[in-house]
């Protein structure tokens, strides 16, 4: 009876490691049963047309909403790339587009337009960090902006994603950085 147990867990315990190193490689075949891709079509016109990595594209969008197509989170933020319509209307005004409505917001085409244009707009804001800007897309342009004027104000660089403060967006910067090199892996055909 020992003998059986100590077998069934030596072969629960290969399972699991075997579980955990295909998690931590997370080959391009693994990866696409856990991080999903629709739109890459869209993706690719947009983050081209944008001047964006389509990998980043791609993991923001996971970040946001998983790929759930139509989602509206508490806050009010819309769609794929969960925009605030306020943002989305801001965008429409800087780009002469007519400002979208939340239904609008909740179809993937114009929410993946609309997102890229924004997020390429951050990356130009902020000197083309992406550390700066995906910051400012999860946490506002605003504190970004507050964040780097006392970073600078005290002397030194705000350049790392360690020096954000608001525990929340910097683990979004990270998670963001994390699922593009996946995409990376996963989708190099779907997305080049």
């Amino acid at each position: 009876m020992i003998k059986r147990l100590f077998i069934v867990l030596s072969m629960l315990l290969l399972l699991a490691a075997g579980f955990a190193a295909l998690q931590l490689s997370m080959p391009g075949w693994y990866a696409r049963w856990w991080y999903p891709l629709n739109h890459a079509a869209e993706i690719r016109q947009e983050a081209g047309r944008n001047h964006l990595d389509p990998y980043l594209v791609a993991a923001v969008i996971y970040q946001e909403s998983r790929f759930k197509e139509g989602t509206t989170s508490a806050s009010g933020a819309v769609g794929l790339m969960q925009l605030m319509p306020a943002t989305a209307a801001w965008v429409a005004a800087k780009t002469g587009e007519p400002p979208p409505s939340a239904a609008d917001l909740k179809q993937p085409d114009v929410n993946i337009r609309f997102g890229c244009w924004y997020l390429s707009y951050l990356l130009g804001r902020y000197g083309g960090s992406e550390a700066l800007a995906l910051a400012a897309y999860n946490g506002g342009a605003d504190n970004v902006d507050k964040w780097v004027a006392a970073a600078r104000a005290s002397g030194r660089p705000f350049d790392s994603v360690t020096d954000i403060p608001y525990q929340e967006t910097r683990e979004y910067v990270e998670n963001v950085d994390k699922v593009k090199d996946i995409y990376r892996r996963a989708y190099a055909d779907e997305l080049q």
